[in-house]
């Protein structure tokens, strides 16, 4: 089942993405009388029993909005933490100068940097080295604490495509990176979440990134130094994630970056992240 939000009239809706179009859920909840979240959140802590209702809404209802018609949310907007890999694929981190990780490398952004598919972004007016990373984002579904690497994904509700954009010269400006990555609007989500049960392995899929048709990045989740699941498990030690938390696992080599020459993103420019069975996230910059 693929999820999303939207706005309408200043609010966040709850939207379920068919081959016929956008389902409104509350729209269609009212109308036949099921029982249904009202929010992406609600899904997820929801678990079985709110999927499970989202299911009878599809079966039905039959009126569905067409998805140009609609203006995406981040695909789920009060997510309480975004944690972030860095450095997670190994060409990447080769191509960026920086050493091959042992540990994994985290840091972490907030619910102001999460925009959704289609949103123009804001570059903050001293930023000169602003750089696309897609990555693949897991989403947490229930609550997790000192998990073994082996059950991790039992605790992943869906993945996302995610686009870490990063403002290089703040990012590397300190030994903390989060000035340069904790953007306003710097973490495009979407433009749905895909349940996991519609991912059988989050370590083979191939993941692209395109700037103003130009395809820059094209690789495969499996180059992952550490896995998805081995970052579940790893955060979980320190801390209990819980549902609606959203980890963006890295990015794979094609970042301007890694580039001889180096053509920053700027204010016009389009960028699509795509991932396999995920669906493609688009923004531009203003």
């Amino acid at each position: 089942m693929k999820v999303l939000s939207y706005y309408e009239n200043k609010s966040v809706k709850l939207g379920i993405k068919t081959e016929d179009g956008i389902i409104d859920v509350q729209a269609a909840s009212e109308k036949t009388g099921i029982t249904a979240p009202k929010t992406a959140l609600e899904v997820i802590q929801g678990g079985d029993e709110a999927l499970q209702a989202l299911t009878k809404i599809i079966a039905n209802s039959g009126q569905r909005l067409n998805e140009d018609s609609i203006q995406y949310a981040p695909a789920i907007p009060n997510a309480g933490k975004v944690l972030c890999v860095g450095a997670n694929y190994r060409k990447h981190a080769i191509e960026s100068g920086l050493a091959i990780p042992e540990e994994p490398i985290y840091f972490a952004k907030y619910a102001n940097s999460l925009s959704g598919h289609g949103e123009e972004i804001s570059v903050p007016k001293m930023a000169e080295q602003v750089d696309y990373e897609v990555e693949l984002v897991a989403v947490i579904g229930k609550s997790a604490k000192n998990v073994s690497v082996e059950r991790a994904l039992d605790y992943v509700f869906g993945y996302a495509v995610g686009n870490d954009l990063s403002v290089r010269e703040l990012q590397f400006r300190s030994h903390q990176w989060l000035y340069g990555k904790a953007i306003d609007g710097f973490a495009p989500l979407g433009p749905y979440i895909v349940t996991a049960d519609e991912v059988p392995n989050p370590q083979n899929l191939n993941l692209k990134c395109w700037v103003n048709g130009e395809l820059r990045q094209n690789s495969n989740t499996e180059d992952m130094i550490f896995s998805t699941a081995k970052l579940i498990s790893d955060l979980s030690q320190i801390m209990t994630l819980q549902p609606g938390d959203v980890i963006y696992t890295g990015t794979p080599e094609g970042v301007i970056m890694g580039m001889e020459e180096k053509n920053w993103l700027k204010p016009g420019d389009e960028i699509i992240c795509e991932i396999d069975s995920l669906g493609s996230l688009l923004n531009k910059l203003k």
